[in-house]
């Protein structure tokens, strides 16, 4: 499998804070790949280090087979925050003078524009556009140059749902044109959405690395209630087959062996006189492998 990029042990510490520690992985040529974590786990200063902002105390990182990383740079897009555009200036105006900084000589701002579904806007001042147009926009100006690769810190955070939407859209569009996109988030539903491959940091150490349904994994969840809240937590704790029991309330979602049927429990528990008034199926995802894996 080709590799577009490569960390091998990659370190940085702040005094007594590993804020990324000993860290590697590989990032699929074509994928759309998550770095999750919870705030503070280090996924920006992993970000920063591999696009040279920020100097790494030991360890490695190589892009495209170890290119040298001036050379690098030419095919990497990258957002880390979003750029200061001028409210008074229009779409096209500020991508013209973002690829002049760029110093990129023929700028796509067009084709970019057209990408991020503000062509009919393009002609529109920044100060009139919503967040999640100003975040597409912000999007755009990553993509001047045709990279190879898109690297996005948060690219959804702040936005209302439909804002959050257009962008997982847009990294859907830009994946399917070939282009790797390398995420970092901590909104475990959208990247459940869009990536494929994921790796999961926690205080600087990675936790996880494997496709995104991996980490889901295969255990069946079950949200149920009954009448009696105590009794039925005390039998829960009983069963074998029962993995893990999360109170909300006076609700219980529960983790349980894939061969468990839903039905099987509800009869061992009326059999033990606790009938239930809510038993809903649902199948485990991200979130849950997710907070399983830091919690544990």
């Amino acid at each position: 499998m080709d590799t577009v990029l490569k960390l091998e042990k990659l370190s940085k510490h702040y005094g007594r804070i590993k804020a990324v520690n000993e860290v590697s992985f590989a990032v699929p040529k074509g994928s759309v790949f998550g770095i999750l974590g919870p705030n503070g786990s280090g996924k920006t200063t992993t970000l920063g280090m591999i696009l040279g902002v920020i100097q790494p105390l030991s360890g490695s990182f190589s892009w495209f087979d170890n290119l040298s990383p001036q050379e690098a740079k030419k095919h990497i897009g990258a957002l880390l925050e979003t750029p200061n555009f001028y409210p008074y200036m229009t779409a096209r105006q500020n991508l013209t003078l973002a690829a002049k900084v760029k110093q990129i000589k023929e700028p796509n701002i067009e084709e970019v524009l057209e990408q991020v579904k503000l062509l009919d806007r393009a002609d529109d001042k920044f100060k009139t556009y919503s967040l999640g147009m100003k975040q597409r926009l912000a999007i755009a100006s990553a993509l001047l140059g045709n990279p190879e690769v898109l690297v996005l810190d948060e690219p959804t955070n702040g936005l209302d749902p439909r804002g959050i939407a257009e962008v997982r859209q847009l990294i859907l569009d830009i994946a399917a044109r070939g282009i790797t996109v390398l995420m970092a988030s901590h909104i475990l539903a959208e990247v459940e959405k869009v990536c494929e491959h994921v790796v999961v940091l926690q205080n600087g150490v990675l936790r996880f690395e494997g496709l995104a349904s991996e980490l889901s994994g295969d255990a069946a969840l079950l949200r149920i209630k009954a009448s009696d809240d105590s009794q039925l937590e005390e039998l829960l704790t009983q069963h074998p087959q029962i993995q893990n029991i999360h109170r909300d309330g006076h609700f219980f979602d529960l983790e349980i062996d894939p061969e468990l049927k839903a039905e099987d429990l509800n009869q061992w528990l009326a059999e033990r006189q606790i009938f239930l008034n809510h038993l809903e199926i649902k199948q485990a995802g991200l979130e849950e492998g997710f907070l399983k894996l830091i919690d544990s």
